[in-house]
C-alpha cells in the first residue's frame, strides 16, 4: 500500500492536468450545482499546482530567463483567448472587459507578485538583491505599454469617451507588439545576463547545481503545462457564474468578479514567483511578475484590436480617474524600488499596499 501511495504521489503532476482537463470537458458550458462547484474548485487548485511544477521543470531545463518567459507567455496566450471569447459572447456589456482584465493583471503582477516576492526574500535575507538594469528595462516597458494602451485613450478627443479611433488602435496594437518583441530579444539574446539571478554580492548566478532534466522530460512537462493552463482558465470560467452569484448576493460591484478571475488565472505565476523568492532567486520572481504584465498588455491589445473588426459594440480601453491614480503611484513606487537594485521589506509592503488599495476600491469604488 505504501509503495502504491508513493508511486501515485510521484505521478500526481502528470495525472492532475489530465483529470482537470477531463472535468473541464464534462462541465464546459453547463450550470454547476454547489457540489460540482466544489469539485471543479479542487481540480482548479490541483491544475495550478501542477502548472507550477511543470513550469519549474522547463525552467530548469532551458535556464533563466527563458523559463520564466515560457510560463508568462503561455498563461497570457490562454488568457487572451478567454478574453476574446467572453467579448464575443458578451456584446455591449463586455466593451470594457479587455481594459479591466489587463489593468487587473498589471496591478496583481506589478504590486502583488513583485511585492510578495520582495517581502519574502527580504524577510529571509534582510535585503532582496536583484539586477537593476534588467528589472528597470522590464518595468519601463510595462509602464510604457500601460501608458500607451490604458492611459492615453482617456485623453484622446477624436472619439467620445475613453476610446481609440481605428487608426489610434492600430498604432497602439503595433507599438505593443514591437515593444514586447524588442524586450524579449533584449531579455533572451543581447542582454540575457541582465535578467539572471544575482548573489547578495551582486554576482550573476548562471547555473544551478542540480542536473537539468532530460529533453524528453522537459517536452513532456511542456505538453502537460499547456493542458494544465488550459484547464486553469477553463475551470476558472466555469466557476465564474458561482463567483458572480456570490458577489451579487454580497451586494458588491460586478468589477470584483474580474479581480477574482484575474487572481485565479495568475495563481500559477504567483506561486512560482514565491517559490523562487524563497530560494533567493528574486530576479526570477521579478521576471515572472513583470513579464506577465508585459505579455498581458503586449498580446491582449493586438488581439482585441483584430477582434474588434468583427465584434459588435465599442471597445473601451481608457482608465478612469481612480485607476489612473493607482497606475501613476505604481509607476512611481516601482521606479524607486528598481533603481537601487536592492529592496527591504518596506518596498514589498509599499507594493502590497497599492494592491490592497486596488482591491478595496474594486469592492467599494
Amino acid at each position: 500500500m505504501n509503495h502504491r501511495f508513493r508511486l501515485l504521489a510521484a505521478r500526481w503532476p502528470a495525472l492532475v492536468p489530465v483529470l482537470a482537463a477531463l472535468v473541464l470537458a464534462l462541465t464546459w458550458g453547463r450550470s454547476l450545482a454547489p457540489a460540482a462547484v466544489a469539485v471543479v474548485s479542487c481540480c482548479l487548485a490541483g491544475a495550478v499546482l501542477s502548472a507550477v511544477h511543470h513550469a519549474e521543470v522547463i525552467a530548469h531545463r532551458v535556464g533563466e530567463p527563458f523559463g520564466s518567459l515560457v510560463l508568462a507567455v503561455a498563461v497570457t496566450i490562454i488568457e487572451v483567448a478567454l478574453i476574446v471569447t467572453l467579448m464575443a459572447d458578451g456584446g455591449d456589456k463586455s466593451s470594457s472587459l479587455a481594459r479591466d482584465t489587463v489593468f487587473a493583471a498589471v496591478m496583481i503582477t506589478c504590486n502583488g507578485i513583485v511585492g510578495l516576492s520582495l517581502l519574502v526574500c527580504a524577510l529571509r535575507r534582510r535585503v532582496a538583491v536583484f539586477n537593476a538594469e534588467g528589472t528597470g528595462a522590464a518595468f519601463g516597458t510595462v509602464a510604457t505599454l500601460a501608458g500607451l494602451s490604458l492611459a492615453l485613450p482617456t485623453f484622446t478627443t477624436s472619439t467620445p469617451g475613453p476610446r481609440f479611433t481605428a487608426a489610434q488602435l492600430v498604432f497602439a496594437a503595433a507599438a505593443s507588439l514591437i515593444l514586447y518583441g524588442l524586450f524579449v530579444a533584449t531579455q533572451t539574446v543581447r542582454h540575457r545576463d541582465y535578467f539572471l539571478p544575482v548573489t547578495a554580492e551582486g554576482e550573476v548566478i548562471d547555473s544551478d547545481h542540480a542536473a537539468p532534466p532530460s529533453a524528453r522530460t522537459a517536452l513532456t512537462s511542456l505538453g502537460l503545462l499547456g493542458v494544465a493552463l488550459i484547464s486553469v482558465v477553463g475551470l476558472a470560467k466555469g466557476v465564474s457564474p458561482a463567483i458572480e452569484s456570490a458577489v451579487a448576493a454580497a451586494g458588491l460591484p460586478a468589477s470584483v468578479v474580474g479581480v477574482v478571475i484575474a487572481l485565479l488565472v495568475l495563481l500559477p505565476e504567483t506561486i512560482a514567483a514565491l517559490r523562487a523568492a524563497r530560494r533567493d532567486r528574486v530576479q526570477t520572481s521579478l521576471n515572472l511578475g513583470l513579464g506577465s504584465a508585459m505579455a498581458s498588455i503586449g498580446l491582449t491589445i493586438p488581439a482585441v484590436a483584430v477582434a474588434s473588426v468583427w465584434l459588435e459594440g465599442p471597445l473601451v480601453l481608457g482608465l478612469g480617474a481612480t485607476h489612473m491614480v493607482l497606475l501613476a503611484l505604481t509607476v512611481a513606487v516601482g521606479t524607486l524600488t528598481v533603481i537601487p537594485g536592492r529592496a527591504t521589506p518596506l518596498q514589498g509592503g509599499l507594493h502590497l499596499s497599492l494592491l490592497a488599495a486596488y482591491v478595496v476600491l474594486a469592492v467599494s469604488p
